[in-house]
C-alpha cells in the first residue's frame, strides 16, 4: 500500500471561515475525507498534514522522503514565496501535484508565479476543493 501526503500550508486550516466567496464553505477536514473516500479501492492511503509554520513543513517534506510515495501540496502563500520549499521537495522522488482551490491567475499578479511549480508533476489550478481530489486520484494514477 502506498502512502500519500497531502500537505497544506499557511492559513488552509481556516478552509470554511476564511473568505469562502473564494475558497468555500467545505472544511480542511471535508476535503481530507472526500480524498480518503476518492483513494477507497485504489490500494493507496492518504496522511494529511497541515500547518502554518514553514520550518514545520520542510521538516515534514524531508521526513516524506521516508514515509510517503507521493506528495500532493497546497502550499498556500509559500507557494509564491518559498525557494526552501522547492529547494525541499526537489529532494523528494516520488510524484508531486500541486493544487490551488482557487482559480489563481485570475487573481493578484504576485500569485501568478510558483516555485512549487517547477518540482510538480502536475498542477491543479482553479477546480475548488475537488481539485484535491483529482490530485490523490493523479498520483495513485502515477503509482500504479
Amino acid at each position: 500500500m502506498a502512502t500519500i501526503l497531502m500537505l497544506n500550508g499557511p492559513n488552509l486550516g481556516l478552509l470554511g471561515l476564511r473568505e469562502p466567496a473564494i475558497y468555500g464553505h467545505d472544511t480542511l477536514e471535508d476535503v481530507e475525507a472526500a480524498c480518503r473516500d476518492a483513494l477507497q479501492g485504489t490500494g493507496h492511503e492518504l496522511d494529511a498534514f497541515q500547518t502554518d509554520h514553514e520550518g514545520a513543513m520542510l521538516e515534514r517534506v524531508h521526513a516524506a522522503r521516508q514515509d510517503a510515495d507521493a506528495v500532493v501540496i497546497n502550499a498556500g502563500a509559500w507557494t509564491h514565496t518559498s525557494i526552501a520549499l522547492l529547494d525541499a521537495l526537489s529532494a523528494f522522488e516520488g510524484p508531486v501535484v500541486e493544487v490551488h482551490i482557487s482559480q489563481v491567475h485570475r487573481r493578484e499578479a504576485f500569485r501568478h508565479h510558483s516555485y512549487v511549480s517547477a518540482r510538480a508533476d502536475a498542477v491543479i489550478v482553479g477546480c475548488g476543493v475537488q481539485g484535491y481530489e483529482f490530485a490523490v486520484l493523479r498520483v495513485a494514477r502515477l503509482l500504479d
